[in-house]
């Protein structure tokens, strides 16, 4: 029997107008402590962010999530958080904010599989 890893994930939104609080799930934060593992997987639909706002900086957004997947992977040139340890950076991606990029709170689970779970829980809740 393969063994079971708990982790928790968290759900990436873009809220095009802050305060509408109308957002769309873009992507998937995932996180086990025990096997140091921590990844984050997105896509933007511009045709469905145009469904909630017209106007809006896509550039920016992308720009916005890139740093998020620098920070999961601890490059340099993703800040002081990336350089900070892998719990640490998780805790401060999934920290809660009021911006146009936001995360739902932390769910935990448990797998044999993080990468295939990373896979399954963006298919559901993302695409």
């Amino acid at each position: 029997m393969q063994e079971k890893h708990l982790y928790e994930y968290a759900v990436i939104r873009v809220l095009p107008r802050v305060e509408r609080e109308e957002f769309l799930n873009v992507g998937i934060i995932i996180f086990c402590k025990k096997e140091k593992f921590l990844r984050v997987r997105y896509h933007l639909d511009p045709s469905r962010l145009r469904c909630l706002a017209e106007e809006f900086d896509l550039d920016q957004i992308e720009k916005n999530l890139e740093s998020f997947v620098k920070i999961c992977k601890g490059e340099k040139d993703g800040g002081p958080i990336a350089m900070m340890d892998v719990p640490s950076r998780f805790r401060w991606l999934t920290a809660v904010r009021s911006s146009v990029i936001q995360t739902s709170r932390p769910h935990p689970g448990l797998c044999s599989d993080l990468d295939g779970t990373l896979e399954r829980l963006f298919g559901e809740l993302v695409l």
